[in-house]
């Protein structure tokens, strides 16, 4: 029996999503044929390329022949005019950012080769202000990552003109996100699905399905979908298969799967797809496997339809696979040389989610602390927590360098234990294993000055982390364990062992006063301001059915307003919150100052100056921090 896995658009450029390589590794060790596929990667290599170019070129035409030049939206403006241009550069600008061609550098550096559209603005705008902009970001020899930076740009233009010109669902890293995440009904993904006009990336999808199928021919056709941006591609690769090749059954699994199909009734999904499997894949799909060859009449966290009602199947007989046991990931099949290395911001942090080949590998299963009330700690990818041993994650080190050519590695961990990864960096010291590596962990007291500086020299070059709300009240009141000044000293520790810090923010928690809000804004400003964190993102909270928020409302002063008539997908839940405060507008003025600061500019302005309504004042002392660092 044969498998194929793929990963479905959209996903990151850089690197592949670990999801397939992980299953690969672990089903060989069980004596399987297995194949794997990006597709997300070949259908953007594929657009992204002169062939590509030329019918999104006619459809654009097609589509605004009938609208004045003055009329049109500036993306699509500046796409028609300057047509000849981009197609003379993708090609290049593509081997480029594929490190295939580092000479064409100079050339993009010098601003005269790309086409400047409106995704070019923003740099405008700073050059208004500092012309040295890119000089100071980069340096008179920074010409390499200079020159990415502008070939993102270049390719953000071009992304732009495909979501406002032929496709509204299309982006560069997720696709039709909308219609899938927290959707309680079908109807949304069902009717793209099945829409009389072809979407802009479904021929597409068709032409690479027919391509795998004709070279692997598979049995089995497993899907992983790690976020909803994934499933529109993964249902459309699935129509195709059922069409092309019937008799493949097709197996859908991944991160949105096991969040948000936990309560999974709607009968119309199984049209293009015959299972369902829930959290970690090696059990279920192992168990359905033997179950299709006849080997067994039992199945293991997995819907399927029954009499058209869709039935889910396990069992208390099997458990799930010790991550001892898993196996190495294998990217055997994956186009290791064929990712982008993308620059998206002015900041040495934030570029390394989109710049360089990872390979992504697990210290541990689950999360070692499990407590935060905003995490969906009840799910098993958080709950079950399983330390794999230093020993065997370095000889997997050592397999993925030998099989990739690659020495850059991403712990993907919930939060990796630190236990572990002290044990794991004085093992690869020992053995004289040169990696580079970057995690996340939990911002706690063990990561001492002289802990940081051994996952320095082990080859950590940056880490990410919770500070979440930056407010010790709100910090005790979700369980984070932490506090703002505890958050200030570890950070400082990794920054001075030359480790880089990102830091997670959140924004909107239940309770949340303003005041609180403008106080952790400056809390944040002080920290960068101190060379603490070098990057953070501030995301909006939001509660979820499976974090205890979402499972005990009352402790946090809110109350649910109940989804209703769930037949899909069910993630977050919409609430009342004890305290009215105006989240949104907070948002966008903690979003405005963070993106100053990870520019390094702002920081002299108070944290009331960022907002569009009069907020209070910070009361928050001005030498905090200082006073925590010394």
């Amino acid at each position: 029996m044969k498998v194929l896995l793929i990963t479905p658009p959209m996903t990151q450029l850089n690197t592949p999503y670990p999801a397939t390589a992980y299953l690969t590794g672990f089903l060989k060790l069980h004596g399987y044929e297995v194949a794997q596929r990006d597709l997300a990667i070949d259908l953007i290599l594929n657009i992204l390329s002169r062939q590509g170019l030329e019918p999104l070129f006619e459809k654009i035409e097609e589509n605004y022949a009938d609208i004045d030049d003055q009329d049109l939206p500036d993306s699509i403006y500046h796409f028609l005019a300057h047509y000849a241009d981009y197609y003379q550069c993708i090609d290049a600008v593509i081997n480029f950012l594929q490190g295939k061609d580092p000479s064409l550098a100079l050339r993009i550096a010098s601003r005269r080769f790309l086409p400047e559209g409106p995704q070019f603005e923003t740099l405008y705008q700073m050059e208004e202000n500092n012309s040295e902009v890119l000089t100071q970001a980069f340096g008179l020899l920074g010409v390499q990552d200079k020159a990415k930076y502008l070939a993102t740009l270049f390719i953000n233009d071009i992304a732009a003109v495909i979501k406002e010109g032929v496709d509204a669902h299309f982006e560069i890293s997720r696709y039709a996100e909308r219609l899938a995440a927290s959707n309680p009904q079908f109807d949304d993904l069902y009717n793209a699905l099945h829409s009389t006009e072809s979407l802009y990336t479904e021929t597409i999808i068709a032409q690479f399905m027919q391509q795998y199928i004709d070279a692997e021919k598979p049995d089995v056709l497993g899907i992983s979908v790690p976020f909803p941006g994934n499933m529109l591609g993964a249902l459309q690769a699935a129509k195709y298969c059922k069409q092309y090749a019937p008799h493949i059954k097709i197996v859908l699994g991944g991160g949105f799967v096991n969040t948000e199909l936990r309560a999974l009734k709607e009968p119309r999904l199984f049209e293009t797809i015959d299972y369902v499997c829930l959290d970690d894949g090696e059990r279920p799909l192992l168990t359905l496997l033997e179950n299709l060859q006849g080997k067994n009449s039992t199945l293991f966290r997995t819907y399927l339809l029954e009499a058209g009602q869709v039935i889910f199947k396990t069992t208390t007989d099997l458990h799930d696979i010790a991550q001892k046991n898993v196996g190495t990931p294998d990217y055997m099949g994956l186009p290791i040389d064929r990712y982008l290395s993308l620059c998206e911001m002015l900041n040495p942090m934030h570029r390394i989610w989109s710049d360089g080949r990872w390979n992504k590998i697990t210290i541990a299963h689950g999360c070692y602390w499990a407590k935060c009330s905003f995490c969906d700690i009840s799910l098993d990818y958080i709950a079950n927590y399983d330390d794999a041993g230093a020993d065997i994650t370095v000889q997997r080190i050592k397999t993925l360098v030998a099989e990739t050519g690659q020495t850059g590695f991403h712990f993907v961990d919930e939060a990796a234990p630190p236990k572990a990864l002290f044990a794991l960096a004085k093992k690869l010291i020992e053995q004289d294993i040169v990696i580079t590596w970057w995690g996340n962990i939990r911002f706690e007291k063990t990561f001492t000055a002289e802990k940081c500086q051994l996952l320095a020299d082990s080859g950590c070059i940056a880490i990410s982390g919770g500070l979440e709300v930056a407010s010790d009240r709100l910090l005790a009141l979700m369980q984070k364990g932490v506090s703002v000044a505890q958050v200030a000293k570890i950070t400082k520790a990794f920054a001075d062992a030359g480790i880089l810090v990102h830091a997670y923010l959140m924004y909107g928690f239940p309770s949340q006063t303003e005041q609180e809000t403008v106080d952790a804004l400056e809390y944040v400003r002080q920290l960068m301001q101190h060379g603490c964190i070098q990057s953070a993102y501030w995301h909006r909270f939001a509660a979820t059915i499976h974090s205890p928020v979402g499972l005990n409302p009352a402790e946090f002063g809110v109350e649910l307003i109940a989804n209703k008539n769930v037949l899909f997908a069910e993630n977050d839940i919409a609430y009342i919150d004890s305290v009215l405060t105006n989240h949104e507008m907070l948002g966008l003025g903690l979003k405005k100052a963070l993106y100053n600061y990870m520019h390094n500019t702002g920081f002299e302005y108070p944290a009331s100056f960022w907002f569009a309504n009069k907020v209070p004042e910070s009361c928050i002392a001005e030498d905090y921090i200082e006073g925590c660092l010394y």
